[in-house]
């Protein structure tokens, strides 16, 4: 199956581009599933038909679901009550009524999460189009799964519960109470459900598309959504360059912003595929509209960014670890190794990165950044190297 991850700043106009994309597919016989988290269902009124927390046919071959980001709250934390309830008792906590329960910022986005690894998993379409939160939710939507399952390993190591005969011995011998049981399990089950979810993201079938209108405001959200794309191994299959607007008569007032857009377009086609879709003058509304901006199709390319460790041991004395960032400056880079961990710093964006297992046996050589990749230089470390004789 394959899966497309549409994404671009507030006002884009992604979520109507993610509507025509799936409708494009629909109507050349492919199996689609459109999934929006939208709290507003401004999905359904691209489509022309409203859609909600059930998947809904709105076309042949089209299915649209707005998964319910509140029950699924509701579900969630009502169980983890019922299974804390002695710790609730212990503490003299009052437990919350679901029917008192909203859910809390982001639980739209662990909606959809939820939802896209559901699809995945039940294999029912060929392609999944996502639409996904404005660029800057959206990449924090991305980098969930990793970094949650991180925490997870880091709070409740999964080799500690080969302890379990210990733990009542252990919480006597320092005086408090050793994590139960049901918590370790709830960590697994998390740690699973997320690893789904990670897995569908950096499948090589699943690609991320980005939308933005042409001018100075859309170059600026590219280049920084290209750059912590790549931080995170993807990098957009297209360039989805919206409300283009179509040559203007002599004197007329969108000469301007004309020219605006097509020094845009200029330069995103030095560095990206770009396909434009045209400004039709309203907004799209029903199928007619959405087939008459003529989106981009599903390719064959990958969003996945390969990061090779080179050999240069002979020549040099060091392995270098390759590390696409497109756009990236110097003075916005950072590194810091932290065990067997690299911390990548990129502009306001960070990620924590085990490193390749030779790698580890390694310190740190020094770094530098050369035609938009950074180049991670490590020399082995003559206490953990194997020796040659």
């Amino acid at each position: 199956m394959r899966t497309i991850l549409i994404t671009g700043p507030g006002g884009s106009g992604r979520t109507t581009l993610a509507a025509a994309t799936a409708l494009t597919a629909a109507c050349e016989g492919t199996r689609t599933l459109v999934l929006s988290a939208d709290r507003t269902d401004t999905l359904g009124a691209a489509l022309g038909s409203g859609t909600g927390p059930a998947p809904q046919e709105i076309a042949p071959h089209l299915t649209a679901w707005r998964p319910d980001a509140t029950e699924g709250f509701r579900e969630d934390l009502t169980a983890f009550q019922a299974r804390a309830a002695s710790a609730f008792e212990l503490l003299g906590a009052r437990r919350l009524d679901p029917e008192e329960l909203t859910p809390l910022p982001g639980a739209e986005e662990l909606a959809l999460l939820r939802a896209l690894r559901d699809a995945a998993l039940a294999e029912s379409h060929d392609l999944l189009v996502v639409d996904l939160p404005p660029t800057h939710e959206a990449l924090a939507l991305l980098a969930l799964p990793e970094e949650l399952r991180r925490y997870l390993r880091r709070l409740l190591p999964p080799e500690r519960q080969a302890a379990r005969a210990l733990r009542p011995v252990l919480g006597r011998l320092a005086g408090v109470p050793m994590p139960a049981e049901w918590l370790y399990e709830t960590a697994a089950r998390w740690d699973l459900e997320l690893a789904a979810v990670q897995a569908v993201l950096a499948d090589r079938d699943t690609v991320v598309r980005l939308v933005a209108e042409p001018g100075p405001a859309g170059t600026d959200a590219v280049r920084t959504a290209t750059l912590a794309l790549a931080l995170r191994g993807l990098r957009p299959d297209r360039l989805v360059a919206n409300r283009v607007l179509p040559e203007p008569v002599a004197d007329s007032w969108l000469a301007g912003p004309h020219a605006q857009q097509r020094k845009a377009l200029d330069e995103w086609q030095e560095s990206y595929d770009v396909r434009n879709v045209p400004h039709l003058g309203r907004d799209p509304r029903g199928s007619d509209d959405l087939a008459a901006l003529c989106v981009p199709g599903v390719n064959g390319t990958a969003s996945t960014i390969e990061w090779p460790v080179t050999d240069r041991l002979a020549e040099d004395g060091v392995l270098v670890w390759h590390i696409p960032l497109p756009g990236a400056t110097r003075d916005e880079l950072d590194l810091v190794r932290r065990g067997d961990e690299l911390v990548v710093t990129a502009g306001p964006f960070r990620r924590i990165v085990p490193l390749p297992s030779a790698l580890r046996r390694c310190t740190v050589d020094g770094a530098g950044l050369t035609e938009g990749e950074l180049r991670v230089r490590f020399a082995p470390d003559p206490d953990l190297w194997p020796r040659t004789q």
